[in-house]
């Protein structure tokens, strides 16, 4: 079974009526634990749920109580002030006191209880979410700003797991959902586009369930750049291997070749050549590699290194961003690409599909520069360090962003097919480490407008 999410897409939280608020908070809640559920007890048996795939993952089940634990923490202990329900577990389910590496061998609850634990607490947080008042004096309960990082955590958690899902060998667990492939907009489009000189707004200060690490708005005054108008596809990606771009140590970035070269690395994750051309494991299973998908599962050295063989360079996140969200005929900044409302249809979110659309599959989902797919699909890199906005104030938690700020990490945009909409907008920023690839990453080149071709 694959968990498919409501084809209408979320609702926007902003500006609802406290009333109507908990209800949006009340169907979410219930969407997304229907998805944890048709990631793991649903599909896998016990031995599968508390086995590691892979030291870059935990156990299925350490993810699927971890969500329970961080619901009861913050919206029964913090929003609702009820006393622990277990206190004892606490220490096993907080994700910085042990290394995924290390989570096999602790004590964790076994399938069933750990199910169990988490529909006890979603009942008891269902009951309080009746009495609680949206206070604006405060900004943990404000425009139910709790609930909505509770529901961004747990379909954040689930990317995880499709990961994970990934990563797992033998038979498939999931299956592909019976969704229709959009019809490709014909005709030629650039391959690139120009973004003008000038100012931007960067960040939100009025989103009210983004993260602290998004806020506040803040303007960014850029030089004019060109930007892909699609990101790079397999079919490209395998020109830049089959010119031996994994072999010439002058597209790579120092520490980038020592990784390729450590790994032995010729291909993106989960390729292979086989019978003369391409193939890719996908959720346990081997096809051909299509060549019109965006590419995916590449590190950011590789990102780097294809850009640079191609001319050109990764944009940085602020480039990313004022062609995603700026528009320049009304001076403001969007909340997606195509406006500030979600509308189903405009991109591929949400697990409606277990892999990437071929580029000009989503026409209406076009910034107003031009540029396509920016949102879904594929986690974009960026050029950027993960670094903290003017202003920047932890909140709730300097564990969700702050612990992370420096040059250990780099900025990826646009979410993923994976990435549910709720937890996926024009300002959202995702990162890590420069060498990661079981994640669901692609990439777009920029270059300087001043460049000649």
């Amino acid at each position: 079974m694959t968990p498919r999410t409501d084809p209408t897409g979320p609702a926007d939280p902003a500006g609802l009526a406290e009333d109507d608020l908990k209800e949006l908070i009340a169907a979410e809640l219930g969407a997304v634990r229907d998805r944890s559920l048709g990631l793991t007890t649903r599909v896998l048996d016990h031995a599968e749920l508390t086995a590691q795939v892979s030291p870059l993952m935990s156990p299925l089940v350490w993810d699927l109580a971890h969500v329970g634990n961080y619901e009861e923490l913050w919206l029964l202990r913090a929003a609702a002030g009820i006393d622990p329900m277990r206190p004892e577990i606490d220490s096993l389910y907080d994700a910085f006191e042990h290394p995924r590496a290390e989570r096999p061998a602790l004590p964790l609850l076994p399938p069933d209880e750990a199910r169990a634990y988490i529909g006890t607490v979603r009942a008891k947080v269902l009951d309080s979410l009746e009495r609680i008042r949206f206070r604006e004096d405060d900004p943990l309960t404000a425009g139910g700003f709790v609930y909505g990082m509770v529901v961004q955590h747990e379909h954040q958690h689930d990317e995880t797991m499709l990961a994970t899902h990934q990563l797992r060998k033998g038979a498939p667990a999931l299956l592909d959902p019976d969704e229709p492939v959009p019809a490709r907009i014909g005709g030629l489009f650039p391959t690139e586009v120009l973004v003008e000189a000038g100012p931007f707004e960067m960040g939100t200060s009025d989103d009210p369930w983004a993260y602290d690490n998004e806020r506040g708005a803040h303007i960014v005054d850029l030089p004019a750049y060109y930007i892909d108008t699609f990101p790079v596809t397999n079919r490209a990606y395998i020109a830049f291997i089959e010119a031996g771009g994994y072999d010439d140590p002058r597209w790579w970035d120092p520490e980038g070749w020592e990784w390729r070269s450590a790994k032995d690395r010729g291909a993106p994750g989960f390729w292979r050549r086989e019978g003369g051309q391409w193939v890719r494991r996908r959720f346990g299973r081997v096809e051909p590699v299509p060549p019109d998908e965006p590419v995916q599962h590449v590190s950011w050295y590789e990102a780097d290194a294809y850009a640079r063989w191609a001319g050109k360079r990764l944009p940085t996140e602020a480039e990313w961003e004022k062609a995603a969200r700026w528009d320049p005929a009304a001076q403001r900044s969007r909340r997606f690409p195509w406006g500030d409302a979600y509308e189903e249809g405009r991109a591929n979110l949400g697990q409606r599909r277990l892999r990437p659309t071929p580029i000009g599959s989503f026409p209406g989902g076009a910034s107003a520069y031009g540029v396509q797919q920016m949102i879904g699909d594929v986690w974009e890199w960026t050029s950027s360090d993960f670094t903290a906005y003017p202003g920047f104030r932890a909140f709730p938690y300097k564990e969700y962003s702050e612990v992370f700020f420096g040059p250990g990490y780099k900025v990826l945009r646009g979410g993923s097919w994976a990435t549910h909409p709720l937890a996926c907008r024009g300002t959202f920023r995702n990162w890590d480490y420069p060498i990661r690839r079981q994640i669901f990453t692609g990439f777009r080149c920029a270059r300087d407008a001043v460049e000649a071709r």
